[in-house]
């Protein structure tokens, strides 16, 4: 019996180890395969980013468009990269994709303040940092330090927003821009800081009100689509090259045409 018994049992030790290395080598290869997985995600944001079914978030790349994303899908056509795209609030998004690897959020704005905490593919499009008022106020200033006293609208993680409650101004924070219409229709604020384009888009498109006030544009800053610091610079070098031949092909401009 021991005679017959030995070979069993190498056989069945021979089994599990080639089973163990056939896990192990899987494994391997499903890491392989998640490391070259993006993940992005942007906010409502138009007509720089919109949700094609209207609402404030998407699941997939089809009901995302506006003229940062329809620049991002053109740059991710051109690289061997599997991603997923998705619409989610502006602060829950940007505090998400910090630290994970492979995780990036547009359109994003390149100021100082951000340098350090991204990695950077750009630009896409730019935005005017424009102060709003009521279609009835009278307000009128000649400088941002007007403003100190007044009542700002904005909303957190935005970075209008927090420059300017970092400049000591007084800013009623939300967890998104749509509110903010109303809030100066209301008297709930004397002004609304946002994107010059995105301003009147949003008053007409969420509230039906025309005829917003520009009173200041203070700044204007490149907007990018920006990676976690924990992402290879090699997935953002072949991003960057894309971006590059996209823009050599006449390709961004085409879009950013389309949305004039």
């Amino acid at each position: 019996m021991p005679t017959e018994t030995a070979p069993v049992s190498s056989k069945l030790i021979k089994g599990i180890k080639t089973g163990f290395i056939a896990l192990a080598l899987s494994a391997i290869g499903q890491q392989a395969v998640a490391a070259e997985r993006l993940y992005i995600f942007t906010e409502n944001y138009p007509p720089y980013n919109a949700s094609e079914t209207g609402k404030g978030f998407a699941h997939n790349e089809d009901d995302i468009t506006g003229i940062c994303a329809d620049m991002v899908k053109a740059m991710l056509s051109r690289v061997d990269y599997d991603y997923v795209m998705k619409m989610r609030d502006w602060s829950y998004a940007y505090n998400w994709v910090q630290d994970r690897e492979n995780h990036g959020l547009f359109c994003t704005a390149r100021t100082d303040e951000r340098e350090d905490q991204f990695q950077w593919v750009g630009p896409l499009a730019s935005i005017k940092w424009t102060l709003f008022a009521a279609p009835d106020s009278d307000i009128t200033l000649n400088s941002l330090e007007d403003a100190k006293d007044l009542r700002i609208a904005g909303y957190k993680g935005d970075v209008m927003s927090d420059y300017l409650v970092d400049q000591g101004f007084n800013v009623i924070m939300g967890i998104s821009g749509d509110v903010n219409t109303r809030r100066l229709t209301l008297g709930q604020a004397d002004l609304w800081v946002t994107d010059g384009l995105v301003g009147p888009l949003m008053a007409e498109e969420e509230h039906g009100i025309t005829g917003l006030k520009p009173v200041l544009v203070f700044r204007e800053t490149p907007m990018y689509l920006a990676f976690s610091n924990n992402t290879d610079p090699s997935v953002i070098e072949d991003l960057q090259q894309a971006l590059d031949e996209a823009r050599a092909a006449g390709e961004i401009d085409r879009i950013a045409s389309s949305y004039e």
